[in-house]
């Protein structure tokens, strides 16, 4: 499992050298730059609230 997580990264660090630099030209680049940026947020949103989350009180 680790393996295909490792070559999809390894696709889209490819994609994205290629979709940001001026190799992409368009409206097609700047959407995928708006989500990129997006989504980076969002994952660092959601790294923040898992670790500052509190655990539950131990069941009685």
């Amino acid at each position: 499992m680790i393996a295909w997580a490792f070559i999809f990264f390894i696709i889209a660090l490819v994609a994205a050298v290629l979709g940001f630099t001026t190799l992409a030209i368009g409206a097609a680049a700047s959407i995928a730059q708006i989500l990129f940026f997006v989504f980076l947020v969002l994952f660092v949103a959601s790294l923040i609230l898992r670790y500052t989350k509190r655990k539950p009180p131990p069941a009685a």
